[in-house]
């Protein structure tokens, strides 16, 4: 099964060929990832319209050199996957109008993929990883501890209730006056900072649920900013340390409660698995900290490579190539969603409205 995938949720247009056998073992033959970094930086953020255009403008020629590094043309391609959501909604239409039209053309079974459902099962395609398995997944958009139980099989033990973890990164670079993306500005001056000259708080610390939060943290760091007008590199080099120190001892205190969970409810599983993906799962830092704590509650870590954490198509065309083993294709009418959770049991904490629950 070789499918092609098409990811255009946020600022990155990607495209991908994947392939998997019968017994389950995957292969990216390509994977193109166009970012729109440059686009954005003006702004200090994404912009929807921006995004949306830029979108547009660069997507077919990727698809086409997906199809040239892969060595394959649209005919020896098997099905189209596309993200549908969540996502912004400009830039989703663009991808999945886009999948659609070629799964049309070319006669082939399409599938809409939700966003997540691709992070959640990449390390299926990376680790030939068995389900059940905690996952951490920690982006610009969303933080959640979830238990992958299987495909399509999704239970939501944890959620931010304010912020995403990524998103309080980026909020934290743009008050100390750092360059966007913030996320890899923040650790990089936080190696060169002292994280024990200011203390921040650690939100939800030691309590029983599982939930995030990171709006304190954020409030805290601009109060501290605040104070110590005007700022100098040593005080932004600190402030980065600082914050980085109070997220991964809160990431330390939420995932091992998370851990100890699941060893309740899968005492029989000998080695049970925690996987982390997401942008945010490039940090070295917590993601060196993630790995000690995973050794020291008996769990395997596994981590995507560093071009899987961050929004790519190949983890849409592998979620593709699983569901085509056990699913029948969507119908072409399917609608994007900007508002997909993965579990649609779980009541949600905060973005409900008309358009849905948030993600």
């Amino acid at each position: 099964m070789r499918v092609l995938g098409i990811e255009t949720s946020c600022d990155e247009t990607a495209a991908a060929i994947v392939e998997r056998d019968e017994d389950g073992t995957g292969r990216i033959l390509s994977n193109v990832v166009l970012s729109q970094i440059d686009d954005h930086a003006p702004y200090g953020g994404v912009v929807p319209e921006i995004a949306a255009r830029a979108h547009v403008e660069v997507l077919d020629r990727l698809i086409n050199q997906a199809l040239h590094e892969a060595q394959m043309s649209l005919d020896d391609v098997d099905a189209v996957a596309a993200t549908a959501g969540p996502g912004l909604i400009g830039g989703l239409i663009v991808g999945l109008m886009t999948g659609k039209a070629i799964a049309m053309a070319g006669r082939k079974p399409f599938y809409a993929i939700n966003h997540l459902e691709g992070h959640a099962l990449t390390p299926r395609l990376t680790d030939r990883i068995e389900f059940p398995y905690l996952l951490l997944l920690v982006s610009g958009g969303h933080t959640q501890m979830v238990l992958v139980k299987g495909l399509g099989d999704y239970e939501r033990l944890g959620t931010t209730i304010d912020d995403a973890l990524g998103e309080a990164f980026d909020k934290t670079a743009k008050l100390l006056g750092l360059p966007y993306p913030g996320g890899p500005e923040v650790e990089r001056a936080a190696l060169l900072g002292d994280p024990a000259r200011f203390s921040l708080p650690r939100p939800l610390k030691g309590e029983e649920r599982l939930d995030f939060s990171f709006s304190g943290l954020k409030t805290a760091v601009r109060q501290l900013a605040g104070s110590l007008q005007p700022l100098s590199q040593t005080d932004v080099n600190d402030i980065c340390a600082a914050f980085q120190s109070a997220v991964a001892d809160t990431l330390d205190d939420r995932v091992s409660r998370s851990l100890a969970l699941f060893r309740r409810r899968f005492p029989d599983i000998a080695s049970p698995a925690l996987v982390v993906a997401g942008g945010v799962a490039a940090n070295k830092v917590l993601r060196d900290g993630l790995q000690r704590l995973c050794t020291d509650h008996g769990f395997r870590f596994i981590a995507p490579p560093m071009a899987l954490c961050t929004d790519n198509a190949a983890m849409i065309a592998w979620a593709g190539a699983e569901r085509a083993k056990e699913k029948a294709p969507d119908a072409l009418d399917i609608a994007p969603r900007s508002r997909w959770p993965l579990d649609l049991q779980s009541a949600p904490l905060i973005g409900a409205g008309r358009r849905g629950a948030k993600a």
